[in-house]
């Protein structure tokens, strides 16, 4: 039987296994208890495995929300699941702004041969090796310190040309701009960040020792220098940068020797997100690109999400995407391209990120099940009722608990919401020591980026992947060995010194 008939064996048998049980469970008691028990981990656990079996992501995305029906039994997940999440205002803006503007805009730039001539630029004046080009994707990504999406687009967009050039394996390069992403804004606060957390840990069951949002706000700054994934994953990728991280992985020093001996910047399998309609020069003839085509739309993108933050606290996201492609379109007008090349550029560069479209809709989907599961309270509550016998594991069980909690449902905040609440009064009742509490605080925020950045699911890792033209499953096996060695000596260091508090 070939391999392909044994997983499809495999997956059939769990959807009957599921379904099967499904039946047998009383609705009374899972409405008791606010979750599905083990059952409420299934769909993520099955959507990883598939992932990693079949590398066929969308497959493993759709068969996780299947087994979301299966085990609800609301077995029309069209109308169930995929309409309500689809139609949401979450996937709405992901669609319209970081992916059709995103994709309008690496379009234009593909068209008006803007990021080409930018990398020439640079490549040109500063970087003038694998090894540089590396750095300045490094330096890029600690200047897009917002975190999240607005980061990979940014860095990834910026330093892509560059980096081809340069032969910078995809793998390697989207290693970068992820690990530069998300990590980085949990450690440089200049971002909305605090206020967001803030606000999930200002509540009534921590208001005798956070009285309100502006005490919430310090104890993030205070957590900074205990948030050691973040700054493990920061300091490994410029080491890694740099060409000075002892070990990267079996993975990814194939992928450094592949482009290094033969230039291939893709694996022979891989199936990049972003489509040849962005992957390929296409500048109309007699138009001359300028650096005006690149810097114009970047400075737009960054004064709209960047100033008003700095004016207000509200950065203007949505509107800087839309607006950056709109000045790239009127600038590329003005400059002598003709409407209708123009225009092409713009669809060219939408049809570039449809399947990256179609993977970020499947995976809204799938949190909502994960969601209506119960999955984030069954975790919780399956592994705190030992901590209190051996409270100096609790900062690393944390961490452990968010690593697994994000990496399942792809995403930090999301991870936060729900893990927040219910630990940080857990470790206050542990030992009202305000450091203890503190690394607990730390632990929870370095779990959770570490799923962020990790997940193939994470909409910052499938964006990092579709800015960086990498596949998205070369890119998430190539940066977990990585980020395991970060996150496995975060963990000893959170266990050594709760030891050493509660003794």
């Amino acid at each position: 039987m070939s391999k392909a008939k044994v997983q499809a064996a495999l997956v059939l048998a769990l959807c009957l296994f599921v379904a099967w049980y499904s039946l047998r469970l009383d609705p009374a008691t899972l409405e008791a208890q606010g979750h599905f028990g083990f059952l409420a981990l299934l769909p993520a656990i099955a959507t990883l495995a598939i992932c990693f079996m079949t590398r066929n992501v969308i497959l493993a995305l759709f068969m996780g929300v299947v087994l979301g029906g299966l085990i609800t039994t609301q077995y029309n997940i069209i109308q169930e699941f995929l309409i309500p999440s689809i139609g949401s205002a979450r996937y709405a803006q992901i669609l319209l702004v970081y992916l059709w503007a995103l994709g309008g805009l690496l379009g234009m730039w593909n068209r008006n041969g803007g990021a080409w001539h930018f990398a020439q630029y640079v490549s040109d004046n500063f970087v003038k090796s694998r090894r540089s080009a590396m750095f300045f994707a490094w330096l890029m990504g600690i200047i897009f310190h917002q975190g999240g999406t607005i980061s990979t687009i940014l860095t990834g967009t910026t330093v892509r040309p560059v980096a081809d050039r340069e032969k910078v394996a995809h793998e390697e390069l989207a290693y970068i701009v992820d690990s530069t992403a998300s990590p980085i804004a949990t450690i440089i606060p200049f971002n909305v960040w605090p206020l967001y957390v803030a606000g999930l840990i200002a509540i009534p069951s921590t208001s005798h020792f956070i009285a309100n949002q502006d005490e919430a706000v310090d104890m993030f700054l205070k957590a900074i220098p205990f948030n050691f994934y973040g700054w493990f994953a920061v300091l490994f990728t410029l080491l890694f940068a740099l060409g000075k991280l002892p070990y990267v992985g079996k993975t990814m020093r194939a992928a450094q020797i592949r482009a290094r001996d033969t230039g291939a910047l893709d694996s022979p399998t891989a199936e990049p997100i972003i489509s040849k309609e962005l992957s390929t020069l296409n500048v109309p003839e007699g138009y001359r690109p300028s650096l005006l085509d690149f810097f114009v739309p970047i400075a737009v993108l960054m004064s709209f999400a960047i100033v008003p933050w700095l004016i207000s606290g509200s950065p203007m996201i949505f509107e800087a995407f839309g607006l950056a492609l709109v000045s790239s379109i009127a600038l590329s007008i003005m400059r002598g391209m003709d409407v209708h090349d123009a225009f092409e550029g713009l669809v060219d560069g939408i049809k570039g990120v449809t399947i990256g479209a179609i993977i970020l809709g499947l995976a809204v989907t799938l949190a909502t099940v994960s969601d209506e599961l119960g999955a984030s309270t069954y975790i919780i509550e399956a592994t705190s009722g030992f901590l209190s016998a051996i409270p100096y594991v609790l900062p690393g069980v944390l961490m452990i608990i968010c690593m697994v909690v994000s990496f399942s449902v792809g995403s930090s905040w999301g991870t936060y919401a729900v893990v927040f609440p219910i630990a940080l009064p857990l470790a206050y009742a542990i030992s009202p020591d305000p450091l203890y509490v503190t690394l607990a605080f730390g632990a929870i925020m370095g779990g959770a980026v570490f799923g962020d950045q990790c997940s193939p699911i994470s909409d910052t890792t499938i964006l990092s992947s579709l800015a960086c033209g990498s596949d998205l499953m070369d890119h998430v096996v190539t940066q977990l060995p990585i980020a395991m060695t970060a996150a496995g000596i975060s963990i000893l260091i959170y266990t050594a010194t709760a030891l050493a508090l509660t003794l």
